[in-house]
């Protein structure tokens, strides 16, 4: 049995009840009084000073209750709460599956002002989203997890509340960096141009044996690539029928737009140029799979768009999840048992020496 109040509590506090009965002796006995001489009158005291002794002698009366009462306090364990994490929550389970092939890295989209690459920006506003920022308010209530893909798909972070976790996570997807030998030749060229391709069924599936595990009544995947399927073991319409038969909704987001838009290229020498390359945004199948499981689909070709996919999404159903939780109770007992007993060891060398009287 415990009672807490705003993360402090004591972990034994029937021993609280102690403290009545020590209070009503201490009441008692400063009524009682000491015993003491009689004299015929008292005229011989009156003006005489207080003295030194005399104060301590009555402090030391009052300290010693007050070691009495400490102790029983300390034995009522109080306790200060470290660290909580929430119990239940009012929110969604929800993973992210996060294309991050070759074509990410195409520099179409401006981000305060500045040209960057399509990875980096849908990081940014994905961190939005989870966290909160400007337009966005944050998720702190719902269960998410995190799925990257190119030519094969990777868990990054399975459902969690833990959102620091998420995003740390999120921090470490990147663009492939081409793999060059000595003299700035490509080497394993089959193996990159693999890992730089779209698995976008493969990734699907994943995203969805991950969320449709959960007890949660809402299952959401947003699934979001800037092109079309180009390896991978299961299509697109495959993975989205068995989303659908595991009660997943997906949402699909469509980076960019068809055409040939600028790629930063890399020679040998560290310099880097921009050749522009022709993209294909494959709208029909992502418009699909929405379509199968139930979602929607919205095109993004830039970063506020982006921001207003995310504002709607925002917006989806929620339902009651229980996470993992837990308080690590730090003790407190000892901060009171140090102050009690130099109270009663210096209450009996005082009474022993100083302080001592007869009879």
């Amino acid at each position: 049995m415990s009672f807490s109040f705003h993360g402090f509590r004591f972990g034994e506090p029937l021993w609280l009840a102690a403290l009545a009965p020590l209070l009503l002796l201490a009441w008692l006995s400063a009524r009682r009084g000491r015993p003491s001489l009689l004299f015929a009158s008292r005229a011989l005291f009156d003006g005489a000073p207080t003295t030194l002794a005399q104060r301590l002698a009555r402090a030391l009366a009052r300290g010693q209750w007050l070691a009495l009462a400490l102790l029983v306090v300390a034995l009522a364990r109080p306790q200060r709460g470290l660290e909580e994490h929430r119990i239940r929550s009012d929110g969604i389970a929800i993973v992210m599956a996060l294309d991050r092939s070759g074509s990410m890295a195409a520099l179409d989209f401006e981000l305060d002002g500045q040209r960057q690459d399509r990875l980096t920006v849908v990081k940014r506003v994905f961190r939005d989203f989870v966290a909160g920022d400007r337009e966005l308010k944050g998720r702190p209530d719902d269960l998410i997890g995190l799925v990257s893909f190119g030519g094969w798909p990777e868990e990054r972070c399975p459902l969690t509340l833990d959102h620091g976790a998420l995003l740390d996570a999120l921090g470490g997807v990147a663009l492939l960096e081409p793999w060059l030998d000595s003299r700035g030749r490509p080497v394993e060229q089959e193996l990159q141009d693999e890992a730089n391709a779209t698995a976008i069924g493969d990734a699907l599936a994943m995203a969805c044996e991950r969320v449709g595990a959960t007890p949660a009544r809402s299952k959401v995947v947003v699934l979001l690539s800037d092109g079309g399927q180009t390896a991978g073991l299961l299509s697109p319409e495959e993975a989205a029928q068995a989303a659908r038969d595991l009660g997943v909704k997906v949402h699909t987001i469509g980076v960019g737009t068809t055409g040939r838009v600028p790629f930063p290229m890399r020679d040998r020498f560290g310099q880097v140029s921009y050749v522009p390359r022709q993209v294909e945004l494959d709208e029909k199948t992502l418009r699909q799979i929405a379509e199968t499981t139930g979602g929607r689909y919205w095109n993004a070709q830039d970063a506020e768009a982006l921001t207003r996919v995310y504002e709607e999404i925002d917006r989806l159903e929620r339902t009651e999840i229980e996470g993992a939780s837990y308080v690590e109770w730090n003790e407190l007992y000892r901060w009171l048992l140090g102050p009690a007993a130099l109270l009663l060891l210096l209450e009996s060398v005082l009474r022993a020496t100083r302080l001592r009287t007869l009879p």
